[in-house]
């Protein structure tokens, strides 16, 4: 064996790019992270990227004392619309995975609608769509200013923030989806030129899906030993120059080589294991890393291997793909080993008045004596060794110092785990039996070690079938490229092709539906709804009835116009357009909300010239585009609706341009609705008088607004 230990990193083999950590410090829990990552921002002085599966715009990365005392936002939105705003030269993008459907509940809607609409134009967001059906962007990483770069198993986003205490009852342990359970994970903060292989990873990212490319790497040259000016000084330096190299997964994408560097390291580091394996891990179902495991710990004798992962799963495709699957790695972990010398365990904590909880596990940490530390995004699931984006940081121990590090690192966690001080657990490394020792004699009121009993939560029926859709090695879909009718090969199986094939169908029952409706509710008539809207005059019932009657009606498409009239008829000329305007903003949010939910990216194109126009008419000018189509309608009321769900207009743009449209010709339609009961209980020259003047004010609006909007877009036109 070399006493180099980063001889073993090979480049295009087990890494991507060999490099130097200058300065490096692991970030222990989200709250150390978040803390660290707002200095950090805060720092920045020239550009700021996040790449993540998740980037969520709400999320607090301060809290209590600290977050009321800071000098700029804790929001993760408004930190950055703070720095963006204070630096006008600076760039910021933001990378998010542009996620499956079955993580609907779990993020923020339309995140870059969100962020775009929260954050200045020098902030850029992307979601990535490339992924292969089946697989996520999985990767965590930011780098500051090209200076620093924070990696790992963090993200921001729901359910991360949590001290190192992992307390019971923690008030500041809650998200925008209310409180949650302890939670462990471990990002690292490094500088040197280990940054240069992060910016250019991250740059990678960006460029291959955005037309607008990301700016060149630009590194502020070094004056000296210390840490650059962007490192977060209140997380000072626990590591320095360490040999290191970055191990990624990359999918099949369009244009992309796949890559499988970070499957190949670590089976290379466990080869060279001799004494103790300490790994922490969300998931570990990949059965080769457990034979792997397994054929080292019988090559090796003194060898001991420890795993700290999660306690229950959450939910049926947990239980049965990642815990199923759980009992077949560690039954092939253990085969033939004496059970003293490994254990698959999780973190558990027991107060003193007998309150017991366990301690969710995040982090994708591995280390090899005292020769290699992992710190990385990757599960050890089929899914992260191919179908997955993943970026590991391995650090290797090549002098006495780097070793020190490293160890320093393990006995860390395994003091958090076992409720132990790092002296203590230096101390276990020192006996004869450290695995056995760490599990007994740990502190009876903090969080303890126990061994993973995974058969309590699943009988491994369904592991199949959910194994093969949560854990797959290969897109669950692959799409065939056809050359004059022969088969070439299997394209990229983008998951946002068949999400949008599922929203279509979607689209064309519901539209099936409505079309149902509008020609089979016997009762949904201008007379019937006259006589209905007569019934409440008078009453407490009036507004919210008119409320629910425009909603139905824009259900299904429903003229508006002819609904209006008979709201003017029944509460004359000043009552009926003031309750009628009320029922058509909210029929017009209803809708708008409706055409959210269903809509992405390209659905507009699908609804023929009436949607373009609409949308065209959105994006030329906004509120007053709203306006002009209410004041000369080129579509149906609730298509209007539905479609500026999916535009990028925002809701309050949306009502306040239907508002200006909708007003100035409901107060016609007030007069000539009223008017025309006028005539059927009244006719005369006064009545039918009356009922002109209605019409001709009406056509007068028309006329009017489409000049002024009309003079409106020139005078944009020539600005621009």
């Amino acid at each position: 064996m070399s006493n180099n230990a980063s001889s073993l990193f090979k480049e295009n083999e087990n890494c991507w790019q060999t490099s130097q950590a200058t300065h490096a410090t692991p970030l222990i829990d989200g709250a150390n992270y978040y803390r660290a990552l707002h200095k950090a921002i805060c720092n920045a002085k020239r550009s700021i990227f996040i790449v993540g599966w998740d980037i969520d715009s709400r999320i607090r990365l301060l809290r209590g004392d600290e977050e009321k005392n800071a000098s700029a936002p804790s929001v993760i939105s408004e930190l950055l619309k703070w720095k963006a705003e204070q630096n006008e030269n600076i760039k910021i993008y933001l990378l998010r995975w542009d996620s499956s459907l079955a993580f609907f509940s779990q993020r923020e809607m339309w995140a870059k609608e969100v962020w775009d609409n929260k954050t200045p134009d020098n902030v850029k967001t992307t979601l990535d769509s490339t992924i292969p059906m089946g697989g996520s962007q999985h990767q965590k990483i930011v780098v500051i200013d090209d200076e620093i770069a924070f990696s790992g198993g963090m993200d921001v986003s729901t359910n991360r923030w949590d001290t190192r205490e992992h307390l019971i009852d923690q008030p500041e342990r809650v998200g925008p989806d209310g409180p949650h359970g302890p939670l462990h994970d471990v990002q690292v903060l490094t500088s040197g030129p280990i940054v240069e292989s992060f910016a250019q990873l991250v740059r990678w990212r960006w460029d291959r899906i955005n037309e607008q490319k990301a700016i060149p790497f630009s590194p502020v040259k070094s004056t000296g030993s210390g840490v650059p000016p962007s490192w977060p000084n209140n997380f000072p330096p626990t590591m320095a120059d360490l040999p290191c190299a970055v191990a990624r997964t990359i999918p099949f994408m369009d244009g992309v080589e796949p890559v499988q560097e970070v499957r190949r390291m670590l089976l290379d580091l466990i080869a060279q294991a001799e004494r103790f394996i300490f790994i922490e891990n969300q998931f570990t179902t990949r059965q080769e890393i457990a034979e792997a495991l397994n054929a080292r710990l019988k090559a090796c004798p003194e060898l001991q291997v420890i795993i700290v992962s999660s306690y229950e799963p959450k939910g049926k495709f947990e239980s049965e793909a990642y815990w199923a699957s759980r009992i077949d790695f560690k039954r092939i972990l253990e085969n033939g080993v004496d059970d003293n010398r490994v254990k698959v365990t999780y973190s558990t904590l027991t107060n003193e008045a007998g309150e017991s909880i366990q301690k969710r596990v995040h982090s994708k940490v591995m280390s090899i004596d005292d020769r290699y530390l992992v710190i990385g995004s990757s599960n050890i699931s089929n899914r992260s060794m191919s179908l997955d984006t993943e970026v590991d940081l391995v650090f290797a121990g090549d002098t006495s110092q780097n070793q020190q590090d490293i160890i320093r690192v393990r006995h860390d966690l395994l003091a958090e785990h076992t409720g132990r001080t790092i002296e203590q657990v230096e101390q276990v490394f020192k006996s004869p039996d450290p695995l056995n020792n760490l599990i007994t004699d740990q502190a009876p009121h903090g969080y303890q070690l126990a061994e993973v009993r995974d058969d309590q939560f699943t009988n491994k029926a369904w592991q199949p079938v959910f194994s093969s859709l949560s854990d797959p090695e290969k897109p669950l879909i692959a799409p065939i490229q056809m050359s004059n009718g022969k088969v070439v090969g299997v394209g990229n199986p983008k998951q946002k092709t068949i999400v949008f094939m599922m929203i279509a169908l979607l689209i064309l029952v519901l539209g099936g539906l409505i079309f149902w409706a509008g020609h089979s509710i016997p009762w949904l008539t201008a007379d019937n709804l006259e006589q209905f809207l007569q019934d409440t005059r008078g009453t407490m019932w009036v507004i919210p009835t008119i409320c629910v009657i425009y909603i139905i009606a824009g259900l299904v498409f429903f003229p508006v116009t002819v609904l209006s009239l008979a709201v003017a008829a029944v509460y004359g000329p000043i009552w009926g357009p003031v309750y009628g305007m009320l029922g058509a903003l909210l029929s017009s949010a209803t809708l708008f909300g409706l055409g959210h939910l269903m809509g992405i990216k390209g659905l507009r194109k699908m609804g023929g010239a009436k949607v373009q126009a609409v949308d065209d008419k959105f994006k030329d000018s906004g509120v007053v585009g709203v306006a002009v189509i209410r004041l000369i309608p080129i579509a149906p009321f609730s298509l209007v609706n539905l479609v500026a769900g999916i535009s990028s207009i925002g809701l309050v743009q949306f009502l306040a341009g239907t508002f200006l449209g909708m007003f100035p010709p409901m107060i016609a339609k007030g007069l000539v609705g009223d008017s025309l009961g006028k005539i059927f209980t009244n006719p005369s020259p006064e009545t039918i008088g009356y009922l002109v003047a209605g019409i001709a004010f009406w056509a007068l609006m028309i006329y009017v607004c489409q000049k002024l909007a009309r003079m409106y877009q020139l005078k944009k036109a020539d600005a621009s």
